[in-house]
């Protein structure tokens, strides 16, 4: 007996439809994936830091600013040496800049250490890999030109820590500016760290950033074309000090001479770091640090 019109049948699916039914099942899965992992890194890395070591002979301070409060801890130095202002990288906070705090003191500058916003101690409700972050080190670096109204002022930004400095508008600039592994735009930060995390899977990377880059507007009103540090070098006209790691795979050193070549407006100097990937420069090499850093400090802060 035949089917009648109204007998459910079974008719296998066009090869064609299956596959694009399983890519969009892909896609729907990717999709998932990416808006969770943004979301986990634009989440806040804050924590209790406790009281300053002792041998910093530091105080804590509390500087009001758009994105909210930002803690950091303030040592003063001794008359004609500078000051320093110290700016760690994204998910830490401003112990991950004590050795140098310590270290420069010891010579004589004065140091201001503080968690960027959403970080450690400091208000903020998300990451934003740059514009909010930067508004807190304007008005960080403002309280320090304050407290020093006759010294020189310098700043030490690692990666986020230095872009933000780059992307914020700045009441007063410094005196002078070592930025360590920045990125020079948002693009190529998100494209180098996907490669990275994908190992042998990397040419995934062209659908990964984006899928990861889409969700800034959505997420932090926030278009990422616009977060390019490396645009803000060409009118900086205080001495710079460019520094990065030869196997820095999330600042690659084709970039870090990008961003030194961009400062035209500028002296500036690179520093590239034999060996060193995207780790704490001062901790890999210590003593090619201070040569490096804390000469190009003293050259432009001390007053002779």
């Amino acid at each position: 007996m035949s089917d009648s019109p109204l007998t459910p049948s079974f008719f296998p699916l066009h090869p064609l439809a299956w596959v694009a039914a399983v890519l969009a099942v892909l896609l729907l899965v990717a999709l998932a994936l990416a808006w969770l992992l943004a979301g986990w890194l634009a989440q806040p890395f804050r924590q209790p830091i406790g009281a300053a070591p002792a041998e910093l002979g530091a105080v804590a301070v509390e500087i009001a600013s758009a994105p909210g409060v930002v803690r950091g801890w303030y040592a003063p130095g001794e008359p004609g040496q500078g000051a320093v202002l110290l700016l760690h990288g994204v998910r830490a906070d401003r112990r991950a800049m004590l050795p140098r705090a310590l270290a420069l003191h010891g010579r004589g500058y004065g140091v201001l250490l503080i968690d960027l916003p959403a970080h450690g101690e400091s208000d903020g409700e998300m990451l934003s890999f740059g514009p909010r972050e930067g508004l807190g080190i304007a008005q960080a670096l403002g309280w320090l030109q304050a407290q020093q109204p006759t010294e020189k002022v310098a700043v030490i930004g690692v990666s986020l820590g230095g872009a933000s400095l780059l992307m914020a508008e700045l009441p007063q600039s410094p005196d002078a500016v070592v930025l360590e592994g920045v990125f020079p735009t948002m693009q190529a930060a998100v494209d180098n760290r996907v490669r990275a995390l994908l190992g042998p899977l990397a040419p995934l990377a062209r659908m990964a950033t984006p899928l990861l880059l889409w969700q800034m507007p959505l997420r932090l009103g926030i278009d990422p074309e616009r977060l390019r540090p490396i645009a803000r070098l060409k009118g900086m006209g205080m001495p710079l000090l460019v520094a990065g790691g030869s196997e820095d795979r999330f600042t690659p050193e084709a970039e870090t001479r990008q961003m030194a070549e961009a400062a035209t407006d500028a002296p500036h100097q690179l520093w590239l770091v034999p060996g060193a990937a995207h780790v704490d420069l001062y901790q890999f090499a210590q003593a090619a640090y201070e040569t490096q850093v804390f000469g190009f400090l003293r050259q432009h802060l001390q007053a002779r």
